[in-house]
């Protein structure tokens, strides 16, 4: 439905290369790279855009998340993620409220967004 999202980042530097450290675990990475607006996608097309602040006052967080491939590719995001100074919201886990295969993460990135990586697979045996 959704067919590619664009956030407004303070410091596009610093959001680059969080995003390009926790999309690459997710096998994404920089589609179009326009200086100040880059676009991330994993087939060639860009979904996911940052940009710089350029409208409104002050800040109000998102939600993204992520496909991951599987429950490695989310712990990856996770670990990467925290490599780049991403604060940790919530480790990789199951969370059964959701559903019972729900695997994911949750970070902040450097804006304050909340960027999750999820997982809706089984576990491999």
């Amino acid at each position: 439905m959704i067919d590619h999202l664009s956030i407004q980042c303070a410091d596009v530097g610093t959001s680059a290369r969080f995003y390009d450290a926790v999309l690459a675990t997710l096998g994404g990475g920089r589609v179009m790279d326009f200086g100040e607006v880059i676009g991330f996608g994993v087939t060639g097309k860009p979904e996911f855009w940052i940009g710089p602040r350029t409208t409104g006052e002050g800040f109000r967080e998102c939600h993204i998340a992520f496909t991951a491939p599987d429950r490695a590719a989310v712990t990856g995001f996770f670990d990467a993620a925290v490599a780049t100074g991403g604060e940790v919201l919530h480790a990789p886990r199951v969370w059964e409220e959701y559903h019972p295969n729900y695997f994911g993460a949750f970070v902040r990135d450097p804006d304050g967004n909340n960027v999750e990586a999820v997982c809706h697979s089984p576990q491999r045996t």
